[in-house]
C-alpha cells in the first residue's frame, strides 16, 4: 500500500494565484497540534500567559528583526491557537509561508528546551499543526474588524471554535 493511500489529500488554503510576498497585511491563525492548551488559561475571561505563552509572544515580536520588512500588529496568544496581523511593508523575496515556518521551528525549538529544562508540558510529535489559517485583508473596515475579533478572544473563549476541549 502506498503512502498515498493512507494519508488524507491536504488541500491548500491559501488564495490560488496569490503572491504571499507582496505588500499587504495578513491575518494569520497557528494551532498547537491536536488543540492542546500549552500556552496558558483563560479566567473570568482574562488571558494568563504561562512560559510557553510568553515565550509564543517573544518569537513573534522578533520577526522585524528577522524580516525587516515586515511589522507585526495585533497578536494574541490563546491557550491553543495563535492570532495575529503581520504587515508586510514592501515586496520582498519571503512569502507569509516562509515567514510562518521560520515562527513555527523557533518556537518548537525553544518548547522543547522549555520541556527539557523547566518541566512545560510534553507535546505529542509536534508544537504546531501544519498548516495554519490566512485572510488577506482587504480594506481598513476589515482591518478594524479583524483586531477588534483578536482583542477581545479571550472575552469568547468560552464560546471559540478553537475551544473545543473545554468542558462547558
Amino acid at each position: 500500500m502506498k503512502t498515498n493511500d493512507i494519508l488524507p489529500n491536504r488541500q491548500s488554503h491559501r488564495l490560488q494565484n496569490y503572491d504571499y510576498s507582496q505588500r499587504g497585511l495578513y491575518f494569520l491563525t497557528l494551532c498547537s497540534q491536536n488543540r492542546e492548551r500549552l500556552f496558558g488559561r483563560i479566567e473570568n475571561h482574562k488571558n494568563i500567559l504561562n512560559d510557553a505563552g510568553v515565550m509564543v509572544e517573544k518569537w513573534y515580536n522578533e520577526l522585524p528583526n528577522k524580516y525587516q520588512n515586515i511589522k507585526c500588529l495585533e497578536h494574541v496568544v490563546m491557550p491553543n491557537h495563535f492570532h495575529c496581523i503581520i504587515h508586510i511593508t514592501n515586496q520582498q523575496e519571503n512569502t507569509v509561508g516562509n515567514i510562518v515556518r521560520w515562527f513555527k521551528t523557533m518556537t518548537t525549538n525553544e518548547y522543547i528546551r522549555g520541556v527539557k529544562e523547566n518541566g512545560w508540558q510534553r507535546f505529542n510529535k509536534t508544537l504546531w499543526q501544519r498548516d495554519y489559517y490566512d485572510i488577506i485583508i482587504r480594506n481598513e473596515d476589515m482591518y478594524l474588524k479583524i483586531a477588534e475579533y483578536i482583542k477581545t478572544n479571550p472575552e469568547r473563549w468560552n464560546d471559540d471554535r478553537f475551544n473545543e476541549q473545554e468542558e462547558r
